[in-house]
This record gives structure tokens, sequence and C-alpha cells, in this order.
């Protein structure tokens, strides 16, 4: 059985069968894999039932694993550092408390944002398997960011090819209020810079480079920044752009952090979400960064 991928929006999502991901795969297939990645920037599979190295491995096939213990408060792992925890559970593999450090903190995932673009390279891929999924809410939300770029008037577009915004997990968590932050989280967190209008290296395509780690425009008031900014993000995330996946047990979601934002929405959380996400690394900077 050959690979198909069904275009579920116009440009956008794509849906994968005729492959089980869970086992290895040859070249032809992860580059046929690929390329929808640069077609699509989000690809979705069903019932794959990886265990954690089965998921490593397939992530493997696009890039080195990034390592995920700097995107994280200093707190206890249930899981690797090649793999991001990206559930309500704590060690004890029970939901976290509502008053919990790492619940908190982790709240900043219900913001519209790009996986690792508070690291000075930033991600290429994220690819999220839900384990345990629950029946209401949880929905994770993708917005195309090329397409949003595209629809920009010339002006808009002329005035943002050059610039360079700063990102740090401090400036997403505090516009949540979340500012119980350690001097060794801060040092982890420190901004760095990235370019505003990025360009696929596979596609050509130019898109927004935004996410709510943004804190400011470099040259920028702060206060004109993050106005410019939110008026962005508001034209980007409008539902022309964007697509909501409700989760079945087993999905995984595969996305291309250069050409998207995502955020997860609201849902009960005395219920288990297990959900553990690879992230497959970048290679290059997107702006100069600030000397040490």
């Amino acid at each position: 059985m050959s690979i198909t991928i069904k275009q579920l929006t116009p440009g956008f999502i794509g849906e994968v069968s005729g492959i089980d991901v869970t086992q290895t795969l040859t070249s032809a297939q992860a580059a046929e894999l690929e390329a929808g990645m640069d077609r699509y920037a989000v690809l979705i599979y069903h019932d794959q039932r990886f265990s954690d190295d089965q998921q490593k491995a397939f992530s493997r096939n696009f890039g080195a694993l990034e390592d995920t213990a700097s995107a994280t408060i200093v707190t206890g792992r249930r899981l690797d550092a090649d793999m991001a925890d990206v559930s309500n559970l704590g060690v004890d593999h029970k939901p976290l408390a509502r008053d919990d450090r790492r619940r908190l903190f982790n709240l900043g995932n219900q913001l519209w944002h790009s996986d690792s673009s508070f690291k000075a390279v930033p991600a290429k891929f994220s690819l999220l398997s839900g384990r345990v999924v629950v029946d209401a809410g949880g929905n994770t939300e993708f917005a195309d960011m090329r397409a949003a770029y595209d629809a920009l008037d010339d002006r808009t577009k002329a005035e943002i090819e050059d610039l360079v915004c700063e990102h740090s997990l401090i400036y997403s968590r505090g516009l949540l209020g979340f500012t119980d932050i350690t001097d060794q989280e801060r040092a982890s967190f420190r901004p760095v810079r990235q370019r505003l209008v990025r360009v696929h290296p596979a596609s050509g395509r130019k898109s927004l480079y935004l996410s709510s780690h943004i804190g400011t425009i470099i040259g920028w008031p702060m206060p004109e920044a993050r106005a410019f900014i939110r008026d962005l993000s508001e034209h980007a995330v409008q539902p022309r752009f964007t697509y909501s996946h409700k989760w079945r047990p087993f999905d995984l979601v595969m996305w291309d952090n250069r050409a998207t934002m995502h955020r997860v929405r609201r849902f009960d959380e005395t219920q288990v979400r297990d959900m553990r996400r690879t992230t497959v690394a970048g290679d290059s900077v997107t702006a100069e960064q600030l000397a040490a």
C-alpha cells in the first residue's frame, strides 16, 4: 500500500494514510513525508501506537532531536530529554494539582506560539503523540503563517521585511501573570533574536514568525512593538488561516514550526491527558544573536 496524503484544508493540513510509521521507514518514504510537510506544514497520522523509542526513531528520519530540558521549569521529569512531556501528569502519572507550579507554567501552551522560538537555533518539526486523550476540549489549533503573510498588504510586507524580534519564555509566561521564575531558570530563558519574516528553505515561501514568546522588536519602544505584534497576531489567527484538531487515541500530529503557530485549548484537567512530543532541531539561526 502506498502513502496517500489527503488535503483537509486548501494547501495547509494533510491527512496521511497507507503507512505504519511505528515501523522503520525507507529513505524514499521519509523523503515523501518530508515533501508532504513542505507542502502542507501539518500532517496528521491516525492509529500510530508508538512506544517512546519508536516515536524518537521516526522523528530522527527528519533530523537530530532537540534537547527539551531547557524548555521547562526546573522540576522532576517523567520523560527523558529527547521527549517533551506535554501531559497534565506528574512523576506519579496522576493529574497535577490546580496550583502545581509546573501546571501553571504549562498553561502557556494555551497561547499561540511556535515551539522553541525562544532558542537561538529554533526548531524544525514537532511531532505530538496522543497516548491518552480527553473526551472534550484539548483540541490543538494550528495557524498557517504562510497564508497569513501572503494576505498582508504590500506596505506592511515592506515594513516587516527586516524586523528582528526578541523571544523568551519569560515573555509568554508573563502574559499569564506567571512570574515565579528562579535565577537558574531566568538564565536558561535568556531572550534570543529571531527574524519576523522567514523564508522556507524548501518551498521558498515567506511566512510570519510570530509567537507569544515575543517581547519586543529590536530598535522599537516596547509598548509600540507589543501593540504591533498583537495586531499581526490577530491577523494571523483569523479563522480562514486556522485548523482545529480533535484528538483521537494514538493520533500523531506533525507540524513545521517555521511555517505555523499552534496552541492547545482548555480541557478538564482532572482527566488524564498524556501527550508526548519529540522535536526535530533546526540547523541555523534566523538572526544574529546578541553577544554574551
